[in-house]
Order: structure tokens, then sequence, then C-alpha cells
């Protein structure tokens, strides 16, 4: 069996191993325009698959490239669109198990193996091709839990922090967490297609003693799938707090302006009436009567004050 692993989608290396094992255009195509779904198509002779894998970006976004495998009777082809740092690991690391006679054998990688990163040109190898795939695909899989994990803190992060000080700044840091959980649901849906696709194919591609293998991959895929279902419903938990919170501290704003403008009542109303120009009115004519005025609001105001608290509204 040889293995092709291509590092740069335009390398005209690709165009000849499409001539020698009668790849079609339409896929050829695929590997160099890039940004496609997840999925898995058959061909007389060989089996196309795209696989999305992902890595964190150094902001916390989440980086999508496109992982295509031509998985053949005697040959594995696999295209890496852009560097992706931990399908360059996994690849690099199945290169130097199969430097070694024998240890390729099985779907089961070695995780003791070293990583050596080198450029890796076709080679022959002593495992089948379905169980390279396999194995890379299993790779591709795991390298979801780094994402998984980094959305369980940052859901816990923003949870305390829409509780303890919320701001329009946690609010755009949820709305982008959803946004990336949005993308990574997508993702990991139509790869749960490609396992399902795996199981069900008729291709003798694809030997019988995989299926169990093939069975655990789509249970991985589904697990996550669900554990993506679960960080966004935590997410929107965490944006109605932050919205509760907010029309909380709106309601205080509100009473506290309600209440200064109920205190403030009395002496608006005794002030407006001796404004008027009425004859009459009490203490109109004492030589005193500004300060009674003023006693009386300020009586009045002492009164209103002791009622408010006594209805606990203070």
């Amino acid at each position: 069996m040889e293995w092709h692993d291509i590092r740069d989608p335009n390398d005209p290396e690709l165009d000849r191993l499409a001539e020698r094992y009668g790849l079609h255009p339409l896929h050829i195509e695929d590997c160099r325009h890039g940004g496609q779904n997840a999925k898995l198509e058959e061909q007389p002779g060989y089996l196309f698959v795209v696989l999305k894998p992902v890595e964190i970006g150094q902001r916390g976004e989440l980086e999508f490239s496109d992982l295509d495998l031509f998985v053949g009777p005697d040959f594995l082809i696999t295209v890496q669109e852009s560097a992706c740092q931990p399908v360059r690991a996994l690849l690099d690391q199945l290169h130097s198990a199969a430097a070694r006679p024998g240890s390729l054998h099985g779907p089961q990688p070695d995780p003791s193996l070293a990583l050596h990163p080198h450029h890796a040109p076709a080679g022959e190898t002593g495992s089948r091709p379905d169980q390279l795939f396999y194995r890379i695909a299993d790779g591709v899989v795991d390298a979801y839990l780094p994402a998984l994990d980094y959305f369980d803190d940052l859901s816990d992060s923003l949870d305390e922090e829409v509780l303890q000080n919320p701001s329009p700044a946690s609010l755009d840091r949820i709305f982008s967490a959803k946004r990336s959980l949005i993308e990574l649901r997508r993702v990991l849906a139509n790869t749960r297609d490609v396992a399902l696709h795996l199981q069900r194919t008729e291709s003798d591609l694809m030997g019988r003693d995989l299926w169990p293998f093939l069975r655990d991959l789509y249970d991985h895929v589904a697990r996550n799938l669900d554990t993506v279902e679960v960080q966004r419903d935590l997410l929107s938990g965490a944006m109605e707090i932050y919205l509760s919170s907010q029309a909380q501290r709106t309601n205080q704003v509100m009473k506290v302006l309600t209440i200064l403008g109920t205190i403030a009542l009395p002496a608006l109303v005794i002030s407006g009436t001796y404004g008027m120009n009425l004859h009459g009115l009490p203490w109109a004519d004492h030589p005193h009567g500004g300060w009674l005025a003023i006693a009386l609001m300020a009586g009045t105001t002492t009164a209103l004050l002791a009622l408010l608290h006594k209805m606990d509204w203070l």
C-alpha cells in the first residue's frame, strides 16, 4: 500500500496521481478550492472523503481547514489545504510509525509514538488503506476535544462574569461564542453523516473488520455533537442571566428616580401654591411666612420619608 501525503493542494504531484489512479477532476477541484463540507463520495476504484479538522486560534476563534482523502484498494492520498497543526502532528506521527515495520498494522494508533515534523513524501506502509484512513479520521475527531474543552471553560467564565460584573463586552463574547458553536455544530453534523455513510457503505474498500471501529467513530462524533448542544444551552442561559441583571439594574434606577420624585412632591406642591398670585393664603402676610412655608415643606417631606420607610420602599 502506498501513502501519498500532499501538503500543498497546488502541487503538480496531485495531477500526476489523478492521472495514475483515475481520480475525478471534480474531486481534484474540491481539493484545490477548499471550503468544502465534510462529505463522502464513492467512485469506481476509490472513496473520496473530506474531513474538517479544527484548531483554536490565538484569539480563541475556531479555525477550520480541509483534509481530503482518496482511499483506494492499494493506495491512500491525503491532501492538506492549510497548515493545521493537529493534522500535521497526526500525519507526522503516522509517518513516523510507518517507518517502523509492522507498527501500522491494526486500526488502533499507538499513543507513545514520537512526533517528528518533516516533509512526508510518498511511501509504502504495511497497513491497509482503510486501516490508515480510520486512524486519520479518528485523530481528526479526537482533535475536536480541545475545542469542546475550551468552550466548557469559556461557558464557566462567562457565567461568573455576567453574575458578578455584567457588561456589553460580556454580551459580545457570548454572541461570538454562540456563532463559533453554530459553525462547530454544522461541521460535526456533516462529519456524523460521513461516519454514518461509512457504516452503511457496500464498498469493498472498507474491510468488515473495521465496522466496529467505524461505529465507535460515529459514537464519538455524536457525543461531541451532544456536547455542543449542551454548551449552546449554557451560553443561552448566560445571555438570559445578563439580560435579567440588566433589567434588574434598570428597575433599581427607576425605583430610585421614582422615590426621589415622590420625596420632592410635597415641596413642589407647597412652593407652587405660595407662588400663585392669590390673597388669603395662610401666613401670606406673616413676617416669618417664608420660614413657616419652609418648615411645612421639611415636615411633610420627613413624614413622607417615614411613611416610605415603614412600607419598606427605601
